[in-house]
């Protein structure tokens, strides 16, 4: 039996004709089709859980980066001059320029590392002179105060879990501070939403609906805790390389230079991010409802949850047995 035909979204007559094939690369919350061999534009059916007003996000930012000379991908406006369109139910249609490269889905070298590093600064560096307010806007994302409260509570006469009381002795012996400043961030910086040319050097990012202000130990700890574990969200022997650390970032040092201030927080940083998000996977172990799962693998969500949060808090342990190495790092020594 073929594959149902792509939709074609009704605001860009454009697309009437064109030539529409599933994206190998796409994520998993939009749907996401490319147009054209070789492919010119993408169109995505936008998930609900973000408002249409999240493209006036992107196109803000978009177009100051693209106003700096960097290497961007812009919205193509409907035919009536708007950047999206709104089906029925809520969601969002848009299309976006293709930009020709090279998607990872794990760092596979210190040199990828470096040049992830330093495509993050370059961002980073162009919207530090951004002024916009942002119109899609994800309150306690990385509330990790109440993220440590919700875990506590689900536990509380419950089955004992041993992973639970790990995660929140970590969080209680976590030297780190949560008052820095906000700044423009990408908000969700796996390695899949960085683009690459086919020499490795970063391009552009990708899967901008995250678009915020973050502090930048959020926004980088995020980042490292996904790049620099080499086992993966889905393995138990998980651990800081300091290899792709210490690649990361010199790759961001040689684009943005990092405060004092910076320095430390980030000290810190994936050791937070990782508990963070090991009390999430706990979380849901009781309340079984949030997090999708691999039924070829696990019994059950809880199952794989449990599994992911027992592999995030050995990721946040391997981050603080290594402070003393990450802070010399951090101001290049």
């Amino acid at each position: 039996m073929s594959a149902a035909p792509a939709p074609r979204p009704a605001a860009w007559r454009a697309l009437a004709e064109a030539r529409l094939d599933d994206c190998a690369d796409a994520g998993l919350i939009n749907h996401t089709w490319l147009v054209g061999s070789p492919p010119r534009f993408v169109v995505q059916r936008v998930n609900v859980l973000f408002k249409p007003e999240v493209h006036e996000d992107i196109e803000a930012v978009t177009a100051h980066l693209a106003g700096r000379a960097l290497c961007t991908p812009r919205l193509v406006r409907t035919d009536s001059g708007a950047l999206c369109a709104v089906a029925d139910d809520g969601a969002a249609w848009r299309v976006m320029e293709f930009v020709p490269g090279v998607t990872v889905h794990k760092i596979d070298s210190a040199s990828r590392a470096f040049e992830a590093g330093a495509l993050v600064a370059r961002f980073h560096a162009a919207v530090d002179s951004l002024e916009w307010e942002y119109r899609h806007v994800r309150p306690g994302a990385h509330d990790t105060v109440a993220h440590m409260q919700s875990l506590e509570r689900v536990v509380q006469g419950g089955p004992a879990l041993p992973v639970a009381e790990g995660i929140l002795a970590g969080w209680r012996a976590w030297p780190g501070s949560l008052e820095h400043p906000t700044r423009h961030a990408h908000g969700d910086l796996k390695i899949s939403n960085l683009r690459f040319d086919e020499a490795g050097r970063g391009l552009c990012l990708l899967d901008l609906d995250t678009l915020s202000r973050l502090s930048l130990d959020v926004e980088l700890g995020d980042a490292w805790r996904s790049w620099c574990n080499p086992v993966g969200e889905d393995g138990l022997d998980t651990r800081l390389d300091l290899e792709i650390f210490a690649a990361a970032v010199g790759g961001y040092r040689r684009e943005r230079s990092l405060s004092p201030a910076e320095i430390h927080s980030l000290t810190f940083a994936v050791e937070r991010i990782a508990l963070e998000l090991a009390a999430r996977f706990c979380r849901d172990v009781v309340e079984d409802r949030y997090f999708g799962w691999n039924a070829t693998r696990f019994e059950s969500r809880p199952a794989h949850n449990l599994f992911r949060a027992q592999g995030q808090l050995s990721l946040a342990r391997s981050a603080a047995a290594q402070r003393s190495k990450i802070a010399p790092l951090l101001e290049g020594r």
